[in-house]
């Protein structure tokens, strides 16, 4: 499935389609890895699994990459150069399993992604862990302001949207921080979405126009709202966050707030996905007789364009053992 709008600008050099559909194979394998673990009860192989596949395959992708945003480790961490050494020179952002695997169950929202833009364009969260988040889609960029209460937040949007407070429904991460957020949104009238996995996507969720989130709200990791950033730009929505210091708990100060454009810039954005557990973006690893399906979103800003690509992998049992 493909959705295109109009061209790009002329004579700009950077990542383009063609590297974006170079990424499909990576976070292919990386979730094929990574799901090989959900349920299994061990967090972490899940996650090392998928970094694992990523770091292999990753550099036969024609780019001349740095890891601005990559995994605590000794692969594709901040600073190391990926790719085949041809192509763009470029900043590229990673996470690997975004969204735990559970030790006990499938938590849904769980995906591998990767962010590619132009050298010197994705802002680099290392000095802080968390961001309060909010992230929407085209038709709401405009009306909502991560300074404004919730409630005021909210009726703009069902306004955007020509619906009711009450039909708004708002993704929020099922963490113990969030109750009084949850209270906030209830108390407006609004529905609440709860997430036991990642945010990156729901925030891509919020800017689709078939999914029934309308808006994610709330703290959640800053690599993944980089990440997530890449994706809204890609889809002509809106990431707005505050960092918050390293020392600062879920009430504690934050900074000054950054939009999509501080978070990455330029024209020239990629962004691709594999679901590893299902969400309302992406089908997860699906297990079938003799082979395994995925579903993977490849997103471009420049032209602007949508793809959602299902594969079919053939099991090989030795590797499945």
């Amino acid at each position: 499935m493909e959705e295109r709008n109009a061209g790009s600008p002329a004579g700009i050099d950077g990542p383009d389609h063609t590297l974006a559909l170079g990424l499909v194979p990576v976070t292919e394998a990386a979730a094929l890895a990574a799901g090989r673990w959900v349920g299994r009860g061990d967090e972490n192989s899940g996650k090392v699994a998928a970094v694992d596949a990523m770091h292999q395959l990753i550099t036969s992708v024609s780019m001349r990459g740095v890891v601005v945003i990559g995994e605590d480790g000794k692969r594709l961490s901040g600073g190391e150069e990926v790719g085949d050494g041809d192509g763009p020179a470029c900043d590229v952002g990673i996470s690997a399993g975004d969204g735990a695997l559970s030790a006990a169950r499938d938590v849904p929202n769980a995906l591998v992604a990767i962010a590619v833009a132009e050298r010197g364009a994705l802002y680099d969260p290392s000095p802080v862990r968390s961001m309060e988040k909010l992230a929407a889609g085209p038709d709401c960029a405009h009306v909502v302001d991560i300074n404004r209460p919730v409630a005021k937040n909210l009726r703009a949007v069902a306004a955007a949207k020509g619906v009711r407070v009450a039909d708004v429904v708002v993704a929020v991460l099922n963490r113990p921080w969030h109750r009084e957020l949850v209270h906030q949104i209830r108390e407006a009238g609004a529905r609440v979405h709860l997430i036991e996995g990642g945010d990156i996507a729901a925030a891509i969720a919020a800017a689709r126009p078939e999914s029934p989130v309308d808006l994610l709200m709330g703290i959640g990791g800053a690599a993944e709202g980089v990440v997530a950033a890449a994706a809204l730009s890609c889809l002509g929505g809106t990431l707005q966050a505050r960092p918050r210091p390293e020392d600062s708990g879920p009430g504690g100060a934050a900074q000054e707030v950054l939009h999509t454009e501080d978070l990455v810039g330029g024209e020239r954005i990629l962004f691709c996905a594999t679901g590893v557990t299902g969400s309302e973006v992406l089908s997860g690893v699906q297990q079938h007789s003799g082979r395994i399906t995925t579903q993977s979103i490849v997103l471009c800003r420049s032209p602007r364009t949508v793809r959602v690509v299902k594969s079919q992998h053939r099991r090989e049992e030795s590797r499945l053992a």
